[in-house]
């Protein structure tokens, strides 16, 4: 998971800070923070949890909370400290110096993951981009040891720069030439994106938490291939198949990246134009893990992000997977409206697809009538 270090440490075990500021999904965050580790590549961990008022300004978890931390990172040989929570840039380098090994906050381990599954040009520069992003922030007396540079020949020679600004002119550098090649591929795909709407076709996207089950819908819906596993952050590209309707005719469907409770800025930022996907599509899937316990935070937490990108006024229809392992039957719901607001299925097994194909070629069939309705010419008066 980490890169090598020269301590005889294995770089697959690693310590686990959880701390309880009063939170009311403690217990899920730390079974989903074990998933997280586990899902990029650690192997032997331990969780120290606590409780707290407040972070503590200088060292998060406190003086004594840290000597526990460091006697667990001995026992197990860690070569890694993972806090639950965002770290400060000065509150990361305290710890490292006090644990003497790699300390990474959660937003750290969620950039880890994306960096090792991006398979795509786009996905791989767009995880280059917010990495950087995020390393700016911490490059604050990273440098301390180093005194400044001089500059100049001979006498006239004044100070020159410090290490820390020539790091930051490089990563600026670095970032601008990659929003560029972002902005290369964003033009592109808008292309493609009006092509879709000239042939009046309807754009469904499929979004939720991460390890919904979204991969294995979008494979059972189009018959491809993509990477489906019981982890978090299992695929990282945006996928786009055509799928044929016998009601309704061509319908373009794209599965996006997963999103998962306090999804770094950075991550949004960066990935950005593929979400641009969901922000332009005609409807969108949001599929909710049946089983899981805190599907009603999950299903918030997906709201919010769509909000977060200006997703929020696309229309949105449920979509309940894994119910073979619920009581649940395959099914419909509607609204007062008597639109479909929830489909109940199960990717894996197929039971309920039909039903979830039916509802798509039904918002295809309410487009199309959309499109074709006489348009009210008073709209259009001027007043004199």
């Amino acid at each position: 998971m980490f890169e090598p270090d020269t301590r005889p440490a294995d770089p697959q075990a690693a310590v686990l800070v959880c701390l309880d500021f009063g939170e009311r999904d403690y217990a899920e965050s730390i079974e989903e923070l074990v998933r997280l580790v586990e899902s990029a590549g650690v192997t032997r961990h331990c969780v120290i949890a606590g409780r707290r008022e407040r972070p503590d300004a200088k060292l998060f978890a406190g003086s004594g909370k840290v000597e526990e931390i460091a006697r667990a990172a001995e026992e197990l040989n860690a070569m890694c400290v993972v806090f639950n929570h965002e770290l400060s840039p000065a509150q990361e380098r305290n710890l490292e110096k006090l644990l003497k090994r790699r300390v990474m906050d959660r937003t750290s381990v969620i950039l880890e993951i994306f960096a090792q599954r991006a398979q795509t040009t786009e996905g791989k520069l767009q995880v280059e981009l917010a990495r950087l992003e995020h390393l700016s922030t911490r490059l604050v007396r990273g440098w301390s040891h180093l005194e400044r540079q001089r500059g100049g020949l001979g006498k006239t020679g004044g100070p020159g720069e410090k290490q820390i600004e020539i790091d930051r002119r490089l990563i600026g550098s670095r970032m601008r030439l990659l929003r560029g090649k972002l902005d290369q591929l964003r033009r592109r795909r808008q292309v493609q994106r009006r092509a879709r709407v000239r042939r009046e076709v309807l754009s469904v996207s499929l979004v939720g938490y991460t390890n919904a089950g979204k991969t294995t819908l979008f494979n059972a819906l189009t018959n491809a291939r993509g990477l489906a596993a019981d982890r978090l952050f299992a695929t990282l590209d945006t996928t786009t198949r055509r799928v044929w309707l016998p009601d309704a005719g061509e319908v373009v469907v794209s599965d996006t990246v997963g999103f998962i409770r306090d999804l770094p800025h950075t991550l949004v930022a960066a990935f950005r134009a593929t979400l641009e996907e969901t922000v332009h599509a005609d409807l969108l899937l949001h599929v909710v893990d049946a089983a899981a316990s805190v599907r009603a935070a999950q299903t918030e937490q997906v709201n919010a992000v769509l909000k977060e990108i200006g997703a929020d006024r696309v229309p949105q229809m449920l979509v309940w997977n894994k119910i073979d392992r619920t009581p649940l039957a395959p099914g419909v719901e509607r609204d007062e409206c008597g639109s479909i607001s929830r489909v109940r299925v199960s990717a894996r097994t197929g039971a309920g697809l039909e039903l979830l194909r039916d509802a798509m070629a039904e918002a295809a069939k309410r487009k199309g009538a959309a499109r074709n309705a006489p348009i009210d010419q008073a709209l259009f008066l001027q007043p004199h």
